[in-house]
């Protein structure tokens, strides 16, 4: 059993990915939480795919592609601000044009710099942990430092503007700020995780870790810490699976958070199909 563990660790490619998987298992928990509390779900997959121009983008430029991610994501939210507020749309519509589009326009560009460039599709959209470099862990570091030093410091901030935006405004909170932070710790958190589990599956660990600790505690910070826990273990455990059964890291680690998702929803003390008393079942 212990060489389960320790034989894959005996290859660099594998101790670099095991360290970006836990960040990123980390962060995406923690960031998620307040997308499953606003409701937003959706959001986390249209930053997501807006991500992908940037990609091409700055392949092609030949800059750092974390930087033009980033700065697509960015923009992907803007534009759904945007329309939001200058039409009578909807978010979760303004969310679905943003997230074709951007996702169409990445596709095409990535197709049209094919014909000069090798470019692996797969990788932009399903990810390739095993493939990166301690420069690659030196960036999602950074961004791991970043994203969890503002979720300190605007913990209490955040935590009203997620709940109560209207009372928070009236409170005398910089909401249209504190937006905009969460909406750039959103993008910062799709960007560490690209290489990880790809553009396609980011969603998994965005909300699927809190999703499940979301049933098993009641409060927001015990959601960030046990879906935090959650998101490492599903990360780690993914890798494992990936080597030893040698299938893709980025699938294998979303469809172990989706296994700890449904161990929570039936069994679960409080809200579990299994274990709830039958006359809370109507």
């Amino acid at each position: 059993m212990i060489n389960l563990l320790i034989e894959p660790l005996q290859f660099e490619f594998m101790q670099r990915s095991l360290i970006v998987a836990i960040l990123v298992g980390l962060i995406c928990a923690v960031v998620g939480s307040y997308l499953l509390v606003q409701r937003l779900a959706l959001l986390g997959d249209a930053i997501s795919h807006s991500v992908l121009p940037g990609l091409a983008i700055a392949y092609w430029a030949g800059i750092n592609l974390f930087v033009g991610a980033f700065l697509s994501g960015m923009l992907g939210t803007t534009i759904i601000a945007w329309i939001r507020t200058k039409s009578p749309i909807k978010e979760d519509a303004a969310m679905g044009i943003v997230l074709s589009t951007f996702f169409a326009a990445g596709v095409t560009l990535i197709t049209l710099i094919q014909k000069d460039n090798k470019i692996d599709l797969n990788h932009f959209l399903f990810g390739n942990i095993l493939g990166v470099t301690w420069g690659d862990v030196r960036d999602t570091a950074i961004i791991a430092i970043i994203v969890i030093l503002v979720v300190r410091l605007l913990y209490k901030e955040l935590l009203f503007y997620t709940f109560d935006p209207e009372g928070a405004q009236v409170a005398g909170l910089p909401v249209n700020a504190l937006n905009f932070g969460l909406m750039s710790l959103i993008s910062l958190t799709v960007v560490a995780s690209l290489k990880a589990v790809g553009v396609v599956l980011v969603l998994a660990l965005l909300i699927t870790p809190g999703a499940t600790a979301y049933l098993l505690v009641n409060r927001l910070n015990r959601v960030m810490a046990l879906g935090a826990g959650i998101g490492i273990l599903s990360s780690i455990s993914g890798m494992y699976l990936s080597y030893w059964v040698n299938v893709p890291s980025g699938p294998a680690i979303a469809l172990v958070a989706a296994g700890f998702f449904t161990l929570a929803f039936l069994f679960s003390p409080q809200y579990g199909l299994l274990t709830q008393p039958r006359s809370a079942v109507r």
